[in-house]
C-alpha cells in the first residue's frame, strides 16, 4: 500500500465546543431588562389613563344626578402585580331620565371613624363590558345609557387612605354629559 501524503489543516469549527456557562449574553440581558421596563411604562400609563383625582373637596351633584340612581353597592379586594391592592367599587346605575348619557364623572367619599371625609376621589363613571374571561370596563361614552338602561359598573381604587373607616362609601354623580 502507499502512503499518500495529507496536509492537516486546522479548522476551529471542528474543534472540541467550549464549555457553555448557562449564562445569559450581556445583550440579551439588556434585550430583556428593555422590555420589562417597556411593559413598566405601559402599566403606568394606563393608570394614570384612568384619570383617578384625590381631593378632599366634595363637589356639588350634577343637575341630572337626581335621573342616575346608583344601587347594588358592593366591595372587594385582589392583590395586584406589583405587590399590592385594588379595590373595586361595583354597582347598578339606572338612567331614569330622558335623555342618553355619554358621560358621567363620579366622586367617591372615604369616611373616617369621625364621619369626615379624609379621602375624596373623582373619576370618570366605567361600566362593565364584559365578566368572562375577567371582568373589562369601558367609559359611559363607548356605551352611551339611554332612558331605561340599567347597567352594572366598576370603580378601581389603587390605595385608599388608611384612616378609612372600612364602610361602604358615599358614590356621588358630579357631572354628567347628555345628548
Amino acid at each position: 500500500m502507499s502512503e499518500k501524503n495529507y496536509k492537516h489543516v486546522n479548522a476551529p469549527e471542528f474543534g472540541p465546543a467550549s464549555p457553555q456557562s448557562g449564562k445569559m449574553s450581556m445583550p440579551a440581558l439588556i434585550v430583556a431588562g428593555v422590555i420589562v421596563l417597556a411593559l413598566l411604562a405601559v402599566f403606568v400609563i394606563v393608570e394614570r389613563g384612568r384619570k383617578t383625582e384625590v381631593t378632599n373637596t366634595v363637589q356639588p351633584l350634577a343637575a341630572y344626578a337626581v335621573s342616575l340612581p346608583v344601587s347594588g353597592l358592593q366591595m372587594s379586594q385582589s392583590a395586584n402585580l406589583l405587590g399590592g391592592s385594588s379595590t373595586f367599587l361595583d354597582g347598578v346605575i339606572h338612567n331614569a331620565g330622558e335623555k342618553t348619557v355619554t358621560a358621567a364623572t363620579v366622586q367617591v367619599i372615604f369616611r373616617n371613624d369621625e364621619g369626615l371625609a379624609p379621602q375624596v376621589m373623582t373619576m370618570p363613571l366605567t361600566l362593565i363590558r364584559t365578566r368572562v374571561p375577567a371582568v373589562d370596563t369601558q367609559t359611559v361614552a363607548a356605551a352611551p345609557l339611554r332612558p331605561g338602561d340599567e347597567r352594572e359598573f366598576r370603580l378601581i381604587f389603587e390605595s385608599i387612605a388608611e384612616n378609612w373607616n372600612r364602610q361602604m362609601p358615599e358614590v356621588r354623580i358630579i357631572s354628567v354629559q347628555t345628548r
